[in-house]
């Protein structure tokens, strides 16, 4: 892909993320506010302060999260991101990233 289509892409991917979790937060399912700033998106979960980074790194092709549980690269793989170490797939593991962090089941569609 060429770094114009990754832009592209990750900019959406980061947008899709952004919408996800204000849209629990406005369903009262998970206190969390986020914050862009370019390629980077900030989500702080309110209740305990911890936060999950996501961010787009071009030179490599990749969406990298850090999270409590650490760092975690993403490949596009087909139409997803997938995890280079274990194949998860990105809003998957967000899915599970806040729910540990937020303390309230969240699913990311």
């Amino acid at each position: 892909m060429t770094e114009t289509e990754f832009l592209d892409l990750a900019e959406s991917t980061l947008d899709r993320i952004e919408t996800s979790f204000d849209d629990l937060n406005d369903q009262d399912v998970i206190d969390v506010e986020c914050k862009r700033s370019g390629n980077v998106l900030e989500i702080e979960f309110i209740d305990n302060g911890s936060k999950i980074i996501v961010n787009s790194q071009a030179p490599l092709q990749e969406m990298w999260v850090a999270a409590r549980a650490g760092g975690y690269h993403y490949k596009r793989v087909g139409d997803e991101w997938r995890n280079t170490r274990d194949d998860t797939e990105l809003f998957a593991a967000l899915s599970e990233l806040a729910t540990q962090q937020g303390g309230a089941p969240v699913k990311l569609g």
